[in-house]
């Protein structure tokens, strides 16, 4: 245990999943007292006992659903009458749905934007009346590679729109909470092995496309992406605002 975010309490979304999870545990270890949630319950309390059995603090709002603004609420309000306040929100979870342009359907379309653009809105619109009340809070939100560049082996057509306004939006926001001290940030990691990518490194071709894009030649681990939100959380970021951080090895430099 360390003391890099002593005391901050911090908003994690879809501690269920890896990035998530990774990020609590860390986050955790540095003193945070950290407010999971997960749409998936098993998950969320399996990443609960983690942390508290290493010693940290952490609560979660299990099958929470981000798309509902009434539950973005109850999140916000489960953080502030466990802890008092709210110092760091990290915008993790999403839910992409694939198909290239003349494929996707409609409602995979709508579902894509709900599930990875719609609900960090939500949520960043909850917690605002608490982030702004925190001297030095941060925002932090998830975006992606595929808001900068794109992969010939991903029709991510949805995902790259999704993705691309919230890396816009994070500007928008640093913009706004600029008077209040509230800093707001993107990340935006490339190929990352989860749950979700699992699968997909089974097929040879898909591998070879993907990585091949990858200056360091493997792809990244959620501990990676975890490292580089719990900077943007701490008060080493404190000049950090209005940015993107990519964490692709390099896809994006050639």
């Amino acid at each position: 245990m360390s003391d890099r975010l002593k005391g901050k309490v911090c908003i994690i979304t879809g501690t269920g999943g890896s990035m998530g999870r990774a990020a609590a545990l860390m986050f955790a270890r540095q003193g945070a007292k950290v407010v999971g949630c997960d749409i998936n319950r098993e998950a969320a309390e399996a990443t609960i006992d983690e942390v508290q059995s290493m010693g940290g603090e952490m609560v979660s709002l299990s099958e929470c659903d981000l798309t509902d603004v009434k539950q973005c609420k109850r999140l916000v309000d489960l953080a502030v009458s466990t802890y008092g306040r709210v110092d760091v929100l990290f915008n993790n979870a999403a839910m992409a749905y694939f198909g290239w342009v003349d494929e996707i359907s409609n409602d995979d379309w709508h579902r894509t934007i709900d599930q990875e653009l719609n609900l960090v809105f939500h949520l960043v619109r909850a917690a605002w009346p608490e982030l702004i009340k925190s001297p030095g809070a941060s925002i932090i939100n998830t975006a992606s590679v595929s808001a900068w560049s794109t992969y010939r082996m991903l029709p991510g057509i949805a995902h790259s729109a999704a993705k691309g306004a919230v890396l816009s939006m994070t500007r928008q926001l640093a913009m706004e909470g600029r008077t209040y001290g509230l800093r707001a940030n993107s990340i935006s990691p490339g190929l990352i092995e989860t749950k979700q990518t699992l699968p997909l490194l089974e097929n040879p071709e898909w591998v070879d496309v993907m990585i091949g894009k990858i200056m360091l030649g493997r792809i990244g681990k959620p501990e990676e992406v975890a490292a580089t939100a719990l900077f943007l959380a701490s008060d080493e970021s404190s000049f950090i605002t209005g940015t993107d951080i990519k964490i692709d090895g390099g896809t994006t430099a050639w």
